[in-house]
Order: C-alpha cells, then structure tokens, then sequence
C-alpha cells in the first residue's frame, strides 16, 4: 500500500509542477506573442530578428516565474549553475522555435502574419516547451528538496521491515 500511495504521491507532485509551468508557461506565451507582433508589425522588424527578441524577453519572464513559483522548493544553492544550464537550454528551445519560424517564413515561403505566428508561436513555441519542460525539471532545477528522499527512504525502510510471524499460527 505504501508503494501505491509513494506512487499516487510522485503523480501528484508531477501534475502540480506541469500545472505551474503551464501557467508560467502561458504568461511567457503572452509576451511573446506581444513582443513579436509588436517588433514585426508595430516596428517593422525582421521575422526571425522579431522572434529571437521576444523569445529572449519571455525566457526572462519565465525563469523569474519557474525560480520563484514553479520549482522555488529546490535546492538554491548553485544559483549560477543553474542561471548558465537554464540559460543554455532556454537557447536551444529558443534556436528550435525560431528555427520552424525561419523554415516556414523563408524556406516554404508562407509570409502572412498568421503563418509566421502559426509556425513561431504554436508549431515552434510547442515543440520548444516540450523540450524546455524536460530539461529544466532534468538538468536546471533538478530534484525536488530533501523531502522527496525522505519519504522515499521511509518507504523503502517500512516495506523492507521483516513481518512479524506469530508463533501460534
């Protein structure tokens, strides 16, 4: 029973963080979007240059938000080791969005407004959260504190006591 409630207990935890980073995840989305179309139509910017900037404002948007509300319960002690592995891996997520940007804009030729936020903001942003989302819980933020040993090791240790056989029986 305590495997199953350890388990049940690992999901949950899990659903909360993917929840957090959903909706850190969807204000990040929003000033992309807004920063893009803004560098795009409002200034007159390249698409792919339009793209980088504002990936590079979300991805400041959203390490404030994963440090302090989605993974602020994990180790803090390494701080610019994990500032240099989030900005790493927020690099590739920013080169794989602004890649599918650059492949459809110039490569397929689909130059409308709604193609370029499709192939950024949907096809590019999706694959790149899906990528981030593993690296950072993986590489940048890690394990969840000491506490998730803990109960993992009081697992371990109640199922492994022996049982006691009574003598009647």
């Amino acid at each position: 029973m305590t495997q199953r409630r350890t388990v049940r207990s690992r999901l949950e935890r899990l659903a909360r963080e993917i929840v957090k980073f959903g909706a850190v995840g969807a204000i990040g989305f929003v000033v992309n979007f807004i920063v893009f179309n803004i560098c795009v139509h409002g200034i007159g910017l390249a698409v792919v240059r339009s793209g980088v900037i504002a990936t590079a404002v979300a991805i400041a948007t959203n390490y404030v938000g994963n440090r302090y509300w989605t993974y602020r319960d994990t180790d803090r002690n390494r701080r610019s080791r994990e500032l240099s592995l989030f900005l790493l891996f927020s690099g590739i997520g920013l080169v794989i969005e602004n890649g599918i940007l650059a492949l459809s804009h110039y490569g397929l030729g689909l130059t409308t407004p709604l193609a370029d936020n499709i192939a950024k903001n949907v096809i590019g942003l999706g694959i790149g959260t899906v990528f981030r989302f593993w690296s950072y819980r993986t590489w940048v933020f890690g394990k969840l504190p000491a506490r998730d040993a803990v109960e993992t090791a009081e697992s371990f240790l109640a199922d492994a006591r022996p049982q006691r056989v009574d003598a009647g029986q």
